[in-house]
């Protein structure tokens, strides 16, 4: 599932994008669930689906409001942001909390790359290699007490680095969150980069959250701050519309969004015409995640 590599080489210096796309242990991580989603009968869905998406699909196509709210907004407004300095706070029921310059942040964790879909809620999808560290080693560090429960992550803010900051689209900072147990998870990604160059700012630059089982609007972008506490987060989408996002945005086909199905996808890059696929359950991560849920009520913690 991962490639792993010296921590003090730029992965970009070792593999190319296209031995990234050709590699086939570098796909592992998606093939399982890719090809369990796939609608009978569609052999050029099932190859697409294995196939992560190019540099310029990833970075052109993107959800990122404080850069605007067309899919294309971030990728035209994003390129004069500024992320060094860059400070991160871990705040809250910690018994190490601290302030840190970005660099000294990601210093003592060992980057990966990996290959993650990215299920959105309006029923697309890519497939991303993402360069990053898993949240736990973070969570280990700062040894949050007994009484922490959730970790909320807030974004930046700052309405003159982000313009769309100015308008009331969102209660900005934008904030999300994760239960303790799902921000433990290996799966959960700390993202500084993707094909093993630094994260484009359209792209949540320097620092976000990648969660490969919920939809897109969890993995948080341009992360500040991380605060552990007792009581589970009202994230930004939850009090924007509360009947359309849910704490968990959990992938699940079986429980739509009030104004579009989610029961099946379109991949990005495939064309107009390209040939939806059905979501899979936690998209495509059940396996590992779904006993995180068992008993749940999913219609009602969605």
């Amino acid at each position: 599932m991962l490639i792993r590599k010296p921590s003090d080489i730029p992965s970009s210096e070792i593999t190319s994008e296209s031995a990234y796309v050709n590699r086939r242990s570098f796909l592992g991580t998606v093939a399982a669930g890719a090809a369990a989603s796939l609608v009978p009968g569609t052999a050029a869905a099932a190859a697409a689906q294995d196939q992560p998406n190019t540099w310029e699909e990833i970075t052109t196509y993107n959800n990122f409001y404080e850069f605007g709210t067309g899919k294309e907004d971030p990728s035209r407004n994003a390129g004069d942001f500024k992320v060094r300095p860059w400070t991160i706070t871990v705040e809250g029921e910690a018994h190490n909390p601290g302030t840190f310059q970005l660099e000294d942040f990601i210093k003592p964790y060992s980057l990966e790359d990996r290959v993650y879909r990215h299920r959105c809620v309006e029923a697309w999808s890519m497939v991303i290699p993402w360069r990053g560290f898993e949240l736990r080693k973070v969570i280990e560090k700062a040894q949050p007490t007994a009484n922490a429960k959730y970790v909320e992550f807030i974004t930046l803010l700052d309405p003159a680095r982000m313009p769309y900051q100015r308008r009331p689209i969102l209660d900005w900072p934008y904030n999300e969150g994760l239960r303790m147990d799902e921000a433990m998870h290996p799966l959960t990604l700390m993202v500084t980069g993707l094909y093993g160059k630094d994260l484009p700012n359209q792209n949540g630059a320097p620092l976000r959250l990648h969660v490969p089982w919920k939809y897109g609007f969890k993995s948080i972008k341009s992360i500040v701050k991380l605060r552990f506490v007792e009581k589970q987060p009202v994230s930004s989408w939850m009090k924007a519309s509360p009947n359309e996002y849910g704490f968990y945005a959990n992938v699940n086909p079986t429980v739509d969004h009030p104004r579009w199905s989610q029961k099946t996808e379109r991949r990005i890059g495939g064309g107009l015409f390209s040939p939806k696929v059905a979501t899979q359950m936690f998209n495509g991560y059940g396996d590992q995640v779904a006993k995180m849920y068992e008993g749940m009520d999913l219609r009602r913690f969605f």
